[in-house]
């Protein structure tokens, strides 16, 4: 067959935790049939009805919980991406990272907010993580978006970044660290994060789970946290994003209006030194 080439290509960020997207829908298929089967065995009407009707509302839940990862990969990751995004108070010069970068939807939504600035992307690209997780498919992504001058990804592990100290001035990490499954292991991500964020700089850290554990790495690595925020209507699915800002003046900071409305606005005027972001609701 042959493509057509007027066909636009759009870049795919794929769905994360595949393999328990494909377990929950086959437990909510066991349960429902057994269910059903319960309801046609069993000889007492009212306890088969009971029984079988129970069996299939449990099935609902893992149901819930598949449809709601494939609704955050297919209609909450670019919201998700956006809400991120404008959170940091753009000059367009920024040395940006992205620890876990996958298929590129944070890396690439940086590079097209920047001028002469650059973003590094990082992961060890498991496919378990994310459908399709490699370097090959981040390139195409990176292509269709047309950002490869502004753009760099390399195989590194979030534990032990391959940075200098202070290298770079905004940091993203989505849907990552939960990956880590020891307790250890993600705090070394944080104190990672925490090492090569210059003075000023912020870094921002969206999961589904673990956030406070983050918060108090970062605590503890000497970074100021702000009120963590919901993003679970962007993402269709529960997503909390600790926002931290490291101690001193960015380099290319200027001055930010004074008139931040809302906990997002206040949070990115307060990395400009203009509001006090633990006011903020």
């Amino acid at each position: 067959m042959i493509s057509n080439p007027n066909t636009v290509q759009r870049a795919d960020y794929g769905l994360d935790a595949p393999g328990l997207i494909r377990t929950c829908f086959s437990v909510c298929v066991g349960l429902a049939s057994l269910g059903l089967v319960v309801n046609g065995l069993v000889t007492v009407p009212t306890v088969a009805r009971i029984s079988g009707g129970l069996i299939i509302v449990v099935s609902l839940l893992p149901l819930a919980l598949g449809l709601s990862l494939v609704a955050y990969g297919r209609i909450g990751k670019p919201r998700v991406r956006d809400a991120l995004l404008n959170l940091v108070p753009w000059t367009g010069t920024e040395s940006v990272l992205d620890v876990g970068t996958g298929r590129g939807l944070m890396l690439i939504g940086a590079a097209k907010r920047l001028t002469t600035g650059r973003v590094t992307g990082v992961d060890i690209w498991n496919t378990s993580d994310l459908s399709g997780n490699s370097p090959a498919t981040i390139k195409r992504n990176i292509d269709i978006e047309g950002v490869a001058y502004r753009t760099e990804v390399m195989t590194a592990d979030a534990r032990k970044l391959p940075f200098a100290d202070a290298s770079f001035d905004v940091i993203f990490s989505l849907l990552c660290l939960h990956n880590i499954h020891d307790a250890a292991g993600k705090s070394a991500a944080c104190r990672e994060i925490a090492r090569v964020l210059k003075p000023g700089g912020v870094a921002l850290v969206g999961d589904y789970v673990g956030t406070s554990d983050y918060a108090a790495a970062f605590v503890q690595a000497g970074l100021r946290v702000y009120p963590r925020l919901s993003l679970t209507r962007e993402a269709l699915s529960l997503m909390s994003v600790v926002r931290v800002r490291r101690h001193g003046i960015a380099a290319a900071s200027v001055p930010a209006p004074n008139v931040p409305a809302t906990s997002v606005q206040r949070f990115a005027a307060a990395i400009r030194g203009t509001v006090d972001a633990e006011t903020s609701t």
